[in-house]
């Protein structure tokens, strides 16, 4: 599995996912500076990880969405490449096009660093292969505009279609305000692209790879994607 991970000015998450991939996958990603037009040679997972690209200012994500590198990235995806966007990941992917919906400021109004538990949707894509449909998940959040946002005909469109991957519940898998901490729209936590080879998600699975950590629940989101690689080979 051939892995790039973008990094952006003020990005901070690029050496977990790193990590994570080279732990999982055996082979360590290629970093691609933001300033570069195009992903390395026979790219097949494009990552752009958490932080705060360039600094956050006019929009998360609304400046990181027209850097050099975002025209490869769009390529990539429109050929059915694979990308992930996680935390500002997803909300570039969002100012970029790539996915529906927007990132709002949590609810409370507060930066959120904590554990939260998502119930995986659906087993059969690309991105939660590694785990079973309805499972419960505990990884870890960590931002201030987490809250996703779309229209209602958007929202109806992404529940129609089984395009809700991730969602925030309690540690049994029921949806509740409580556990919805950052106030998403129909707690959704994950979002997949028309295409199904885009997703972004603000929780951070790659923070959940190792035992020491206390957690791999993580682990589950990489070992499908190397197993989708392997079986697509």
């Amino acid at each position: 599995m051939k892995a790039a991970v973008v990094v952006f000015p003020g990005s901070n998450r690029e050496r977990d996912v790193a990590r994570a991939l080279t732990l999982i996958g055996g082979n360590a990603p290629e970093m691609v500076w933001h300033a570069e037009t195009a992903l390395p040679p026979r790219t097949k997972l494009v990552v752009l990880p958490g932080g705060f690209s360039y600094g956050d200012y006019l929009r998360c994500g609304a400046i990181a969405a027209h850097a050099p590198i975002m025209a490869a990235v769009r390529a990539h995806a429109r050929n059915g490449g694979l990308v992930v966007g996680i935390c500002n990941g997803f909300q570039i992917l969002c100012e970029a096009g790539l996915l529906p919906g927007v990132l709002l400021r949590n609810t409370g109004l507060k930066f959120l660093c904590t554990d939260v538990y998502l119930r995986v949707e659906r087993s059969d894509t690309a991105f939660t292969c590694g785990y079973e449909k309805g499972q419960v998940i505990r990884v870890p959040v960590a931002h201030g505009e987490g809250n996703y946002f779309a229209d209602a005909a958007t929202i109806a469109q992404l529940e129609r279609e089984g395009r809700v991957l991730l969602r925030y519940t309690s540690p049994e898998g029921v949806c509740a305000p409580q556990w919805n901490l950052n106030g998403s729209t129909n707690a959704i936590a994950g979002v997949l692209s028309e295409q199904r080879n885009v997703i972004g998600l603000m929780p951070h699975p790659e923070n959940h790879v190792e035992p020491q950590i206390g957690s791999t629940d993580g682990r589950g989101f990489f070992v499908g994607l190397v197993s989708y690689f392997a079986q697509a080979a």
